[in-house]
């Protein structure tokens, strides 16, 4: 299997074990077609048969999903080992080069596995090794904007989760613990677990109005602008709770300032 874009030097190794691995697997057993060789098309999959897996003997097999390229088989992989299911949409099978495959019949080389511990625990590294190349190049294929960039911090009591006056370049959610908000020394409020908030100055691109100190150690999401931003576009229930939250805090210190008012 060749995986799409820079491939890291880790991977080669992973790739390199796994076609010494395919043919491990199929030692000792007997071919049950005469060799099928294919000349480039846009399809292969139809003119192979179901009820066999094929090593790759020579060539490159394109496999695509939604006319995106995923990966590539190359000399020593197994091709068709995972039978599919009909809920699950097949990769369509392409080269641009001949190509040389050895069949052997899927039932013979699953008993021929299930006879031995040791074919069976290959099978199992093979199986994981190309689910984690997939993973990796998936990875590295998503787009920045779209990569999760959510990072969680560990606070203890006492510690400044923001600072007023600062820049506001990320949005936080205390998923464990609580803390408290103040203005110029003085307490205005309360953030709860699970309560969003620096939400205000990401908002309106002004500085930080207020210091936010964890009253109990905690543990807090940290979430960037930008990805932040985005998600309330794209969720009006984010963007409705915010306001929501806003508009009590809003009250809130309504009420204290009208409180100190009349206490003065």
């Amino acid at each position: 299997m060749y995986l799409l874009g820079e491939q890291p030097a880790y991977a080669d190794a992973w790739v390199n074990r796994l076609q010494s691995i395919a043919g491990q697997l199929l030692q000792d057993l007997p071919q049950c077609l005469p060799k099928r060789e294919l000349e480039p098309g846009d399809d292969l999959a139809q003119l192979l048969d179901e009820a066999c897996v094929y090593w790759v003997e020579s060539g490159l097999i394109k496999a695509s999903l939604n006319e995106r390229a995923l990966f590539y088989l190359q000399d020593g992989d197994l091709l068709g080992l995972n039978q599919g299911h009909e809920l699950y949409a097949k990769p369509r099978l392409s080269a641009e080069a001949p190509v040389s495959l050895v069949p052997y019949a899927r039932a013979e080389l699953l008993a021929h596995l299930s006879a031995s511990a040791e074919r069976q625990a290959l099978l199992i590294e093979y199986l994981q090794g190309q689910t984690l190349l997939l993973c990796d190049a998936i990875t590295r294929l998503k787009q920045p904007e779209f990569r999760s960039s959510n990072g969680f911090k560990r606070v203890a009591a006492g510690e400044t989760l923001i600072a007023q006056g600062d820049d506001a370049d990320h949005v936080f959610i205390i998923t464990d613990g609580h803390a408290e908000a103040f203005v110029d020394g003085h307490k205005v409020g309360d953030v709860p677990k699970d309560e969003i908030f620096g939400a205000m100055a990401v908002f309106t691109s002004e500085k930080r109005s207020a210091t936010v100190i964890a009253s109990v150690p905690c543990t807090v999401m940290l979430i960037p602008k930008d990805q932040f931003l985005s998600l309330t576009q794209s969720n009006p229930r984010i963007a409705h709770s915010l306001i929501e939250s806003m508009a009590r805090r809003i009250e809130s210190l309504n009420r204290q300032v009208t409180q100190q008012r009349n206490e003065g």
